[in-house]
Order: structure tokens, then C-alpha cells, then sequence
């Protein structure tokens, strides 16, 4: 299970723009991990999880939205600002997110967040 659970991409978010992104806790049976999940074209934070969980399910490991927000992804600047919440799934840890954020970005000037805004 194991295997399965490491090849789950930590990170998957769009390049540029403003979004919603969420926080899902990824579970095999006997380990666990966050992944940050991302993409412009979703209205809603739901829309992310939904296209993210029939994937993780697919591949036999359970997962969970814990969270959401917002996304503020510059390519260009390399820089990254996480902020918000999610009605549905309440606020994510952005805390974490930063974390994931900077393991898969560490070449970016800025990457941080604010629990401000929606």
C-alpha cells in the first residue's frame, strides 16, 4: 500500500491565476499524507475534490477533504499566496499547504498565506 500512497503527487495546482484549491488527507492501511489539489476551471471547492477522489479511489486508498481556500499562483514572479476558506469544507490548515507548496516549489521567492479573505 504503500507504493500506491507514494504515488499519489503531493502537489497538483494550475500555473497561473487565482483558484480554489483544497486539502485532501490521502490513507492506505497502515500510512497517511496531505496533498494540495488546485485547478482554475472549478467554481466551486467541490468540483476539486470531485475530480481528485475517483483517482485516489481508483487505486484502492481512501481520502478526505480536510479544507480549503484560495490560491494565488504567479509563475512568473514564482510566487504563491494561499488565503481563505471553503464553505463546504471549511478552512484547510494553509500552514500545511505552504509546506507541500514549498517541497514541490523550492526555486519560488514567495510562497506564504494569510487566514484572511474568502
Amino acid at each position: 500500500m504503500a507504493e500506491r500512497l507514494n504515488a499519489v503527487e503531493d502537489v497538483d495546482i494550475d500555473a497561473d491565476g487565482r483558484f480554489k484549491y483544497v486539502l485532501i488527507k490521502v490513507e492506505s492501511s497502515d500510512s497517511w499524507k496531505y496533498i494540495v489539489r488546485g485547478y482554475n476551471f472549478a467554481s466551486y471547492h467541490a468540483d476539486v475534490f470531485d475530480k481528485v477522489q475517483p483517482g485516489i479511489e481508483g487505486i484502492g486508498l481512501t481520502c478526505e477533504c480536510v479544507g480549503g481556500g484560495r490560491i494565488q499562483h504567479n509563475s512568473g514572479e514564482k510566487s504563491i499566496h494561499v488565503y481563505g476558506y471553503s464553505m463546504g469544507f471549511g478552512r484547510a490548515d494553509h500552514s500545511v499547504t505552504v509546506e507541500k507548496l514549498k517541497e514541490k516549489y523550492p526555486h519560488y521567492a514567495k510562497i506564504d498565506f494569510s487566514n484572511e479573505g474568502y
